[in-house]
């Protein structure tokens, strides 16, 4: 099917654009009333994503109402880990809770490598469905957990500050940590392979508690893994956004992956030094959505003005948060195409 907006795929392959590709991380969700309705309908959160007439929905909601240039497949990067035998409970205003954690080799007993196909397969389910219903409008992303992140929480059981548990795991068990790790990469590898092959135009990996490794433990429990399934995804562009790792900048930038994800604390001049031959991505404040519709707009300005208007996607340096009002998200949208489109 050929796209009627390929803007972002352009962009993520390195050509020149007319004008800067947007979308938002976390954008079909919680800032949509729309997308509340449909979560109400469903129930709860696992139910919603796993049904994927109601996971298609929502996934095309923000197309819709901000006309972004992309659709992200709505899903968890906890199914992974719950596909490995290990499943999990989304519980409101606690978020994710594992009633069992691995903390030992004799726990990995219970986990297996995932089967994408059997295991997963109502995320890919939705993802067709996805891809029909938007009709070429825009690409559809696909994503997975970086396993660093995914090891957080399998090991820990519920999200943290600190994840203490699996960082004390790093320096007691190695051997146990790499284990895992591999279990989840392998897991990981497949399913991104089985998302691209039922439509995902594009792959993110979400690396999310970066942040709260050394950069040395970075580069022994995440890296690696990291560079084997950027090796091994060579179908379709793929993005890292790896949060409060700006440490790691130079190293992700010598990945095989198409574009780095950037958090607000990244800067941008700095980062296309440290990262000269990738395509970036991010990086507004997800706060800058609560100001007034000028201070938005002043705001992206001086975020492309830093950026430059080639070789970058817009996104904001994490995800939108719930409470954003949905005409803020839209003055965002429209302010990075039309002040990007401006030579």
């Amino acid at each position: 099917m050929i796209l009627q907006n390929d803007l972002l795929l352009r962009t993520a392959r390195g050509e020149l654009t007319e004008r800067v590709p947007v979308w938002m991380m976390r954008q079909a969700g919680r800032v949509l009333a729309q997308y509340r309705a449909v979560r109400e309908r469903a129930g709860s959160f696992i139910t919603l994503a796993k049904t994927p007439e109601l996971a298609a929905e929502v996934t095309i909601q923000p197309v819709d109402a901000f006309e972004v240039d992309a659709a992200i497949i709505f899903s968890d990067i906890l199914v992974v880990p719950e596909a490995m035998g290990l499943p999990y409970e989304m519980i409101e205003a606690r978020g994710p809770v594992f009633p069992q954690t691995v903390r030992s080799s004799a726990d990995l007993s219970r986990l297996h490598v995932a089967d994408a196909e059997t295991d997963l397969g109502y995320v890919l389910d939705a993802i067709r469905l996805t891809k029909r219903e938007l009709n070429g409008r825009v690409p559809l992303i696909g994503f997975a957990g970086a396993p660093f992140t995914i090891f957080c929480y399998m090991t820990e059981g519920k999200g943290s500050k600190t994840f203490s548990v699996a960082k004390k795991l790093l320096y007691t068990d190695p051997h146990f940590a790499h284990t895992l790790l591999r279990q989840i990469t392998d897991s990981t590898i497949a399913y991104l392979k089985a998302q691209i092959r039922a439509g995902a135009d594009l792959i993110q990996l979400f690396d999310s508690w970066a942040g709260i490794l050394s950069p040395e433990q970075y580069r022994t429990f995440s890296l690696p893994y990291i560079k084997q399934i950027c090796d091994a995804i060579t179908e379709v562009p793929v993005t890292v956004f790896a949060k409060g790792a700006f440490f790691a900048r130079h190293e992700i930038g010598q990945l095989d992956c198409q574009v780095v994800g950037l958090d607000w604390n990244m800067d941008p001049a700095e980062s296309r030094t440290l990262v000269p031959n990738k395509v970036l991505q991010g990086n507004l404040d997800p706060c800058v959505l609560y100001a007034d519709f000028a201070q938005i707009r002043t705001e992206v300005k001086q975020m492309l003005d830093a950026f430059g208007h080639q070789h970058y996607i817009a996104n904001l340096g994490h995800g939108i948060y719930p409470d954003t009002d949905p005409d803020k998200a839209r003055c965002f949208v429209d302010a990075v195409k039309e002040l990007s489109a401006q030579r």
